[in-house]
């Protein structure tokens, strides 16, 4: 049972929740205009996920003892504070379930978690277009990074600079 005032059941995911993990990613893909590019697997977040030494993590959200929602997330470290912190990589509730506080309870878990271990930072990217999670994130108190944009080496660009 959810404490009072939580929509949802907010829990650590463990080695049988890879396949909720999986169709819940499909389903952010989806939302996010790229539902072919998840290259992902069951066996892929099986083993990163809850290997003996993970270097990623997952909450889940749970309504009636349905998963509806998830957050993805590994440790990053500031050399700017000297601590460690959290990135979110993935945040996703089911459309049905959004505006029901579900999305609050996966950041106050992050948050709590993030505070309890002696963390400075949670940080995450968001799509410009995603005017929903832009609001949804400014309500909670985050703020954009001014000045800061996002670049990513991947595929064959990644290969080619290994390899020069």
């Amino acid at each position: 049972m959810p404490p009072q005032g939580d929509p949802a059941r907010i829990r650590s995911a463990g080695p049988g929740d890879a396949g909720h993990l999986l169709r819940l990613i499909r389903e952010l893909a989806t939302y996010e205009r790229m539902p072919d590019a998840v290259e992902t697997t069951e066996a892929d977040l099986q083993h990163h996920l809850f290997s003996a030494d993970p270097r990623v993590f997952a909450l889940l959200a749970e309504v009636d003892g349905t998963v509806v929602g998830m957050a993805i997330y590994f440790v990053s470290f500031s050399t700017w504070t000297g601590r460690h912190g959290l990135y979110l990589e993935d945040l996703f509730v089911e459309p049905a379930h959004r505006s029901g506080g579900i999305g609050r309870a996966l950041m106050r878990a992050l948050a709590t978690r993030a505070v309890e271990l002696g963390y400075r930072r949670l940080e995450w990217a968001v799509l410009d277009w995603n005017e929903p999670a832009v609001s949804f994130y400014r309500a909670l108190g985050a703020v954009p990074l001014p000045d800061w944009t996002t670049f990513r080496l991947s595929g064959e660009r990644l290969e080619r600079l290994a390899e020069s």
